[in-house]
């Protein structure tokens, strides 16, 4: 496989994910967990919770599974039931990831639109439930994936690898189940995004409209709104965040679509073609991307963690600095 075109993309672009993605989400989760940014408790937990589950993805599906795959195809990994659990746990972080985002867009939401709700949900511990409830359902609903697979071949007994069970494509059961994932995670989670943030938007207008009013009345129209100004900021980091998320997760959906309407089968399937692969392998390119991509969006967004990630780049140069003056 590494020697055709697609084979070496894929060779490329999984350890090129993961050598990224690793070390910007680590940097995330020392730089916010110190609470330097700015930023409230709140939407801190919110973050270092979707860096941290990012970073799960990033080590089960992009390193584990991925990278693995590729270049130690032999390994125990992928031996039917690990390769089985395996499965599980990758689906179980990746939802937990997206349904993080879910929530903290509609904290902002709350935060936003509604100030006497504020001050009773937007806190630390409702974030620590709300985060725990979403990634225990997850795990809850993605356990059944264990059950979906069945041995490729087998050796001296051993059952190797893992292709999906004919009786998921005929089976009402397992239809309905394939919808419901796909429905929960990523369907549902795109049109509660895209709800919380038009009314986010509406009422942040609404509201800009109001204040320039009264400043125009107050003759105040030339002096900086410090209200509007950190409205701004959150939505523009709420924006890119969430419109990351759809974006790169848009091929996917596609993807399922087309197997579900078309009655083909998923990759491994004896009916797949090479150009449902690349169709399919590109969804989950796209999809692993999303887990790496938060970091920029911070470092593009927020002044102060940008200030905190040049004060860490620098500190092993100082300390080196440091430790030369010592020794000498």
């Amino acid at each position: 496989m590494h020697g055709t075109p697609k084979g070496l993309v894929f060779a490329l672009y999984y350890p090129i994910l993961a050598a990224v993605g690793v070390p910007a989400n680590l940097a995330v989760i020392v730089i916010l967990s110190q609470g330097k940014c700015g930023l409230s408790r709140c939407i801190t937990y919110y973050l270092v919770s979707m860096a941290v589950t990012d970073l799960l993805v990033i080590i089960s599906a992009v390193i584990l599974n991925r990278i693995v795959g590729i270049y130690f195809p032999s390994s125990f990994f992928f031996i039917t039931p690990i390769c089985s659990f395996s499965f599980v746990l990758i689906y179980g972080i990746r939802d937990c990831s997206v349904w993080v985002t879910v929530v903290f867009t509609f904290d902002r939401f709350v935060a936003i639109c509604y100030q006497k709700l504020k001050n009773k949900y937007c806190t630390v511990k409702t974030a620590a439930v709300v985060i725990g409830t979403v990634c225990g359902v997850s795990s809850v609903k993605n356990a059944f994936w264990y059950f979906i697979y069945e041995p490729m071949h087998t050796v001296k007994n051993i059952p190797w690898f893992c292709t999906i069970k004919s009786t998921f494509y005929t089976s009402p059961a397992w239809a309905a189940f394939d919808w419901i994932h796909r429905i929960s995670t990523p369907c549902l989670p795109f049109v509660l995004i895209l709800l919380f943030n038009a009314l986010t938007v509406r009422h942040i207008l609404t509201t800009i409209r109001t204040r320039r009013r009264l400043q125009v009345r107050s003759n105040l129209e030339n002096q900086n709104d410090p209200e509007t100004e950190s409205r701004r900021r959150s939505i523009i980091l709420l924006f890119f965040i969430s419109g990351s998320l759809i974006l790169l997760w848009l091929l996917f959906l596609l993807t399922f679509l087309y197997v579900r309407i078309a009655k083909l089968s998923y990759f491994s399937g004896s009916n797949y073609t090479e150009s449902n692969f690349v169709l399919e392998e590109s969804g989950f390119m796209l999809q692993l991307l999303s887990s790496c991509i938060n970091p920029f969006i911070y470092a593009g967004t927020q002044s102060k963690f940008r200030d905190e990630l040049r004060n860490g780049m620098k500190y092993p140069i100082t300390l080196s600095s440091k430790l030369c003056n010592f020794c000498k």
